[in-house]
């Protein structure tokens, strides 16, 4: 039996350097594991960090700001004096702390139902820097909102986990991904990539990055599952590896996947990683679809992971 040659390997962007305390690569959620320290051109970091973040933190971020300033300037407006703000003739039930937060909100806001009105040079010039602080703040809001909902995302679903099944004879290592949304993805172009730490000729450990050959790098379009596969065969760098040889190695497969969104026309890009701790060895993945009886294809995201036993051949190098 040959010998699997050297692969070629290279830094896609990631750094060959290791420390031995390096988590993962890509995150669950796509992110790289990169903390960056930096305070120049900090607004613009915050502005992408709002513009990405998930809506459930957006909308808390957006609650929790507009409550806590309308805090701040009642707390100003009670510390002017009690004379600061004039309710009407009608008495509010709502104390001086009360009032002067509802006043807060409607200045904010610019709504003014005129229950409530300053009274005095402080009171006003208060009242005309939270106006004109509210004008500010609903625009960028504003526009968060546009850019959250214009930009055009890649809301795709990976199986949970890596597996190691047969193949042809022989072994492959594959993963399996779904569009979750229902508009169509054209020409979806796949890339996997090997990370692993080895010892350099100088004896040092670095990270490797070897790319892998997939028996299909590219759809045309994804409508249903698509079953990535990279056969492992002798010139493959994973023949002849081992479980207990993934985790020596601290190995991990790097997914890189783009295509055409036809609904927004824009070409869109996602990432996605499985440690070696993430590797199911001997299994298959299950069809994820059914026929209904109309003749409908019935697509079930929920089966996206569902994996059947599968024994692999003796015929694999391992």
């Amino acid at each position: 039996m040959s010998t699997a040659a050297s692969p070629k390997t290279f830094d896609p962007g990631l750094t060959q350097q290791y420390s031995g305390t390096l988590r993962r690569t890509i995150n669950k959620d796509g992110t790289f594991n990169v903390r960056r320290r930096q305070w120049s051109g900090i607004a613009g970091s915050v502005y992408l960090h709002l513009s990405t973040m998930s809506w459930s933190r957006f909308l808390a971020i957006v609650m929790t700001s507009y409550l806590a300033i309308n805090l701040i300037f009642a707390g100003i407006y009670v510390g002017i004096g009690p004379g600061a703000l004039h309710p009407n003739e009608r008495d509010l039930e709502l104390g001086v702390f009360g009032q002067a937060f509802f006043f807060s909100v409607q200045t904010l806001t610019t709504v003014g139902y005129g229950s409530i009105y300053p009274y005095g040079f402080a009171a006003h010039a208060v009242a005309a820097i939270e106006a004109a602080m509210g004008l500010m703040v609903f625009a960028l809001a504003t526009g968060l909102l546009f850019s959250r909902f214009s930009r055009p995302t890649a809301r795709l679903v990976f199986s949970d986990q890596l597996i190691v099944a047969p193949y042809r004879g022989q072994t492959a290592l594959e993963f399996r991904v779904a569009n979750q949304r229902s508009n169509v993805l054209m020409e979806v172009h796949a890339d996997m990539l090997l990370a692993s730490v080895e010892k350099g000729p100088d004896g040092q450990l670095k990270r490797n990055f070897v790319k892998l050959n997939l028996e299909l790098e590219q759809i045309y379009f994804l409508a249903l599952t698509w079953t990535v596969v990279h056969p492992i065969t002798e010139s493959s760098p994973l023949w002849g590896k081992t479980k207990e040889d993934f985790e020596r190695m601290q190995a991990e497969v790097i997914i890189l996947l783009k295509g055409y969104d036809d609904s927004f026309s824009q070409t869109i890009h996602t990432r996605y990683a499985y440690r070696w701790d993430e590797v199911e060895w001997a299994v298959k993945f299950i069809p994820a679809f059914e026929f209904a009886e109309e003749g409908d294809i019935v697509l079930d995201l929920d089966k996206m992971s569902t994996t059947a036993p599968g024994a692999l051949p003796a015929t694999s190098g391992r």
